[in-house]
């Protein structure tokens, strides 16, 4: 291919998930540099594009290798699950589920195959994958399936950052644990757990392009837990796996209390900050660019971009919906796959 071709899912077809999606392929159709393709049911994306207002052409492809048709059109993959017969909007329907899961198991089948360069995916609901049978916690642990792998991770790209130069700063944030509750994920931050995730981090950051990264590990507790006055966990586990981690040779400092560490990244001090838990680096990086961040999951053969949002159900169909993080989704994907030959060798494709 002379240019990245890269598949974007619509997700729940019952939720924004079509509308960001014609909006994005919309706002890039006439750039010849690169080219997305929707996978989806093509009458959830022409209803997407209807409750989005677009003045634009949907074109059906039956595989990935189509030039660009150019401004005002956008092209699908059509799945045809559906049937032409659409889900209510903003309801959980075990049909959305099973477009969904469908689009994006004909998605991953092409980036495995080498057709498309990466996948972008759309925001999916849970409980409706769910009703179809799936076990999986979410699009993460589905993609490890599909893909062979047993162990893959979330790095977060925040971008606006500005460095202590004055320079643009992304910052990349990853996750010790993920989908689980707190208190799961306390009993999971052993020492080992931290050596290795501080391993998978620094090895993602060097595939994507930072050949020296520096890397830091938030604490868990207050204040970094007070030398033990407001936790131990820091003093028993997060410590002791950080200097484990030193002792292989790799860089990271921490732990480091998670209310400054955060700022510390986007500041320029580190490429990369190790969250212990879900919420706590969710919240510092859509507080700072909801719009703006994008997921990548790392560990797979694959690129694959995400939004970093939900179907957002409430307000689907009604035309309000931003397709910000999803353009921006769409845009890392661009720019990350020239690093595909890096993604295969790293992670076994």
């Amino acid at each position: 291919m002379t240019h990245p071709v890269l598949a974007v899912t619509l997700g729940d077809p019952a939720g924004i998930g079509p509308e960001i999606t014609a909006m994005t392929l919309a706002a890039t159709a006439g750039d010849d540099a690169h080219h997305g393709v929707a996978v989806g049911d093509a009458e959830a994306l022409r209803r997407g594009v209807r409750a989005a207002g677009l003045d634009v052409e949907v074109r059906e492809l039956d595989d990935f290798s189509s030039e660009p048709a150019g401004e005002g059109v956008i092209d699908v993959v059509d799945i045809g699950v559906l049937g032409g017969e659409l889900p209510q909007w903003g309801a959980v329907d075990k049909r959305a589920g099973q477009a969904a899961v469908t689009a994006i198991e004909v998605a991953t089948r092409a980036a495995m195959d080498g057709r498309v360069d990466g996948i972008v995916t759309g925001p999916i609901n849970k409980e409706a994958i769910w009703a179809t049978g799936s076990k999986h916690l979410g699009h993460t642990e589905m993609l490890g399936e599909l893909t062979g792998v047993t162990r893959q991770d979330t790095m977060f790209v925040v971008r606006n950052g500005v460095g202590e130069d004055g320079r643009p700063h992304h910052l990349r944030i990853f996750f010790a644990t993920r989908h689980m509750s707190l208190r799961k994920a306390l009993d999971q931050l052993t020492r080992q757990r931290i050596t290795h995730s501080v391993r998978e981090a620094l090895t993602a950051l060097k595939v994507f392009g930072t050949e020296q990264p520096r890397l830091a590990v938030a604490a868990l507790n207050p204040h970094g837990g007070e030398n033990g006055a407001f936790g131990d966990e820091e003093i028993e586990h997060i410590a002791p796996g950080c200097e484990d981690a030193r002792a292989e040779g790799l860089e990271v400092a921490g732990p480091i209390p998670a209310d400054s560490v955060f700022h510390q990244g986007l500041t320029g001090r580190f490429d990369g900050v190790l969250s212990l838990y879900h919420d706590q680096g969710h919240i510092a990086a859509k507080t700072f660019d909801f719009d703006g961040t994008i997921s990548v999951t790392v560990g797979l053969p694959i690129l694959r971009t995400s939004v970093d949002h939900g179907t957002a159900f409430d307000i689907a169909g009604s035309g309000k919906a931003d397709h910000g993080t999803m353009l921006s989704a769409y845009l890392a994907g661009v720019e990350y796959s020239p690093y595909v030959p890096q993604i295969r060798r790293a992670y076994g494709g």
